[in-house]
């Protein structure tokens, strides 16, 4: 059973958009999406530094066009389930069926907005926690005003708060963490802080045009799959002022059955976490189109080796 996942904010890289847009026809969709949504797409993931792209407003549709044109690059792909983190699940409700891509694309650039609003209220941010107990983890950036914001499972929790609450977490990390790692986000996002985007999106929710998704569709807020179009939508726009639980998305992977797990660009993070928490499972990052032919044969393998169990359950 393959599983098609997308990254979420913080994986993007400046130029990392450049050797997709070689590819046919790339640069005429993101052309076109960049229209839709009234953003170059095209000069934020090819020409623009790290700043520019740490931007909420811009992050966020940028890694989504990323994610929906590798995806196509990929081919035809039937996975067993999608699945997002934080803004991936967007593009994972694209996958999935949910929305159509320019809806995506129009949705994510109304939430990236939304989301730097909210942030600029107070200066906030979220930081990476490496090793430790949950239990005694979460207790402990609790006691210190922060929130877990995204328990990734495979030893990973992602504290948000505002910066004087983080600078406390460097100077007073709880027992057993290694190392606390401050990302590059502009905000503590899935956190209170984030409230008034709930709002936003609520109302831009009501313009969408929904389906019900063709293919397993696990959700962030707490790793169970959701069968309807119309409560996709509202996790997604909950989700941005509630954790991001992955821990629970890769327990669900195991309990669907899952063979193999394909990271859609800018991948890595994901791949990463599940080589941890789902050790035996094959996985690939779409990084670059290099990967490209490597992820076609590993697609193609789980296509075969399905095919086969089907049979031979016949």
């Amino acid at each position: 059973m393959l599983v098609l996942v997308a990254p979420g904010q913080g994986a993007q890289t400046p130029g990392f958009l450049t050797p997709w847009l070689e590819l046919p026809g790339a640069a005429d969709r993101i052309a076109a999406w960049s229209d839709a949504i009234g953003l170059d797409l095209a000069h934020y993931g090819t020409k623009a530094d790290a700043d520019e792209i740490r931007d909420t407003s811009v992050a966020q549709p940028l890694l989504v066009a990323a994610g929906l044109l590798s995806a196509s690059a990929l081919g035809e792909v039937a996975p067993g389930a999608v699945a997002g983190h934080s803004v991936g699940e967007i593009t994972a409700a694209a996958f999935a069926g949910v929305l159509d891509d320019t809806a995506a694309l129009r949705f994510v650039r109304t939430r990236g907005l939304a989301m730097a609003e909210a942030a600029a209220v107070t200066e906030t941010g979220m930081s990476a926690l490496l090793g430790g107990d949950p239990d005694v983890t979460v207790p402990h950036l609790e006691k210190l005003g922060l929130t877990p914001a995204n328990v990734n499972g495979a030893g990973q929790i992602v504290a948000a708060g505002t910066k004087e609450q983080l600078a406390a977490l460097e100077a007073d990390k709880p027992e057993g963490v290694r190392r606390v790692v401050a990302l590059q986000v502009a905000g503590a996002f899935h956190t209170h802080h984030m409230a008034p985007a709930v709002a936003t999106l609520q109302e831009a929710a009501k313009a969408l045009t929904v389906a019900d998704p063709k293919v397993p569709y696990v959700s962030n807020k707490d790793g169970r799959t959701v069968a309807t179009g119309d409560e996709v939508v509202s996790r997604l726009v909950g989700q941005v002022a509630n954790p991001v639980r992955w821990d629970l998305c890769m327990e669900t992977f195991k309990e669907l059955g899952v063979t193999a797990l394909v990271e859609v660009c800018p991948g890595g993070t994901l791949t990463g976490l599940a080589k941890r928490a789902l050790p035996g499972v094959p996985t690939l990052a779409l990084k670059t189109p290099d990967d490209l032919d490597a992820a076609r044969t590993l697609v193609a393998t789980h296509t075969s080796a399905a095919a086969a169990a089907g049979t031979a359950a016949d």
